[in-house]
């Protein structure tokens, strides 16, 4: 389980094609406070250490990423140099800052719109059909593995959805949400809460037909 609220960008050193990816991820973590097995949520994707190296504030980990990972993702995301938002798994007695994520992502978006709004950046995101109802204003999101608020909801004639979100600047200069230009492909996960009151609805309207 995470929060969304990103600790460290990684960068992809390396992957190899096995029988799954390998992915070796250069981050300023201490690999002290990682076992084997650990969970870090990479860009909003739950995914295992495998080995560790390094030392405190230089460590570097793999991860193995299935290819139902890699087509469930954003297109080019897991290619040596890209940079990854990191977080570590929570952690009971941690503040939970953002709300509740689980490093699944329910689809891949596509940034339709980017343009300054004040300090900040306001950005407007294409979702498939099937998130439609899960996305409302000021509800959240999570976007490449940040928390995010939802600022404004507008559906199109063919059941996909665009929804605004605005990035203040200590979110773009500490994810890499501020390197986003028009026609990025990005991960979304949506409300744990919203899939569940969408399933208990759906429910109620079964046992009413």
């Amino acid at each position: 389980m995470f929060t969304g609220i990103v600790t460290a960008i990684g960068i992809i050193q390396s992957v190899e094609q096995r029988g799954d990816l390998r992915a070796v991820i250069a981050c300023p973590f201490d690999p002290a406070t990682f076992d084997i097995g650990a969970s870090i949520a990479c860009s909003g994707v739950c995914l295992t250490v495998v080995a560790k190296s390094g030392t405190k504030g230089a460590m570097t980990f793999a991860v193995d990423i299935s290819g139902e990972t890699v087509s469930r993702t954003a297109p080019g995301m897991w290619t040596k140099g890209a940079k990854l938002n990191l977080e570590p798994s929570l952690r009971l007695g941690d503040e939970l800052g953002g709300h509740i994520v689980t490093g699944h992502v329910d689809a891949v978006g596509t940034l339709a719109d980017w343009r300054p709004d004040g300090d900040s950046t306001r950005l407007t995101i294409a979702a498939p059909a099937s998130l439609a109802p899960f996305i409302a204003a000021k509800g959240s999101i999570t976007v490449n593995g940040v928390s995010l608020t939802v600022n404004a909801v507008s559906d199109t004639p063919d059941g996909s959805v665009q929804f605004e979100l605005n990035i203040i600047p200590h979110t773009a200069d500490v994810t890499t949400l501020g390197e986003l230009r028009q026609g990025a492909s990005v991960n979304l996960e949506i409300d744990t809460i919203a899939r569940y009151l969408q399933r208990m609805q759906a429910l109620r309207a079964n046992a009413g037909a």
